[in-house]
């Protein structure tokens, strides 16, 4: 198991690794015990989600296998060597690759657990893969987590999708692209932000 990222905050000791078989069965239970309303309020398609089987068999072949060609693939998101949330990369082309995120200790969401791993992850996903562009697709409605994409990219267009990356039902939804060459910007952005210190950028020996 590789480990990608050990971030202080307030909480305590932030750490992303790779997902293993052990950390699936709680990925499992976050989608198949969350409240009704949670997953409604993200837009949760319940046939495309599938059965606690399907969803077990979706996340251990992301389990990182080591193989730059793996279309999909988990990280784990641990906090003082608690599992709380995984991130998930999946892959179609060189341009077209989509990310997402999830806290599953319902106690820890809005906690900043995201903001300080955000560009660690970014740094990750374009290491292990030889990924050009990463596309965020994230809910118009989902103001939580646009308000922390914000702090780091843009929004190039809002559109409507019939058929968005996941899980999730058709709607409105914004765009943001991420270039392998805007990772030490990024960085550099999270340093300017108060989130990292340029001695840990400078650790990070940016690609």
């Amino acid at each position: 198991m590789r480990k990608f990222a050990s971030v202080k905050m307030a909480g305590g000791l932030l750490e992303l690794r790779d997902l293993t078989a052990d950390d699936v069965p709680a990925i499992v239970d976050y989608w198949v015990h969350s409240p009704t309303e949670f997953l409604d309020a993200m837009g949760v398609d319940l046939a495309r989600l599938g059965s606690s089987k399907q969803i077990h068999e979706r996340f251990a072949t992301a389990i990182p296998t080591g193989d730059f060609g793996q279309s999909r693939m988990a990280f784990g998101i641990w906090l003082n060597e608690e599992f709380v949330g995984y991130t998930l990369l999946n892959r179609y082309s060189d341009e077209v690759n989509y990310s997402h995120w999830h806290i599953v200790d319902a106690n820890l969401r809005a906690k900043g657990i995201s903001t300080a791993l955000y560009p660690w992850r970014l740094k990750t996903f374009f290491e292990v893969t030889p990924i050009s562009r990463l596309i965020h697709q994230t809910r118009t409605s989902n103001l939580g987590v646009n308000r922390m994409l914000d702090k780091f990219v843009p929004v190039a267009e809002s559109v409507y999708v019939e058929k968005p990356d996941g899980v999730g039902i058709p709607g409105d939804f914004n765009h943001r692209y991420v270039r392998r060459e805007d990772v030490p910007k990024i960085f550099a952005r999270a340093r300017d932000l108060g989130i990292l210190t340029q001695a840990e950028i400078v650790e990070a020996k940016l690609i």
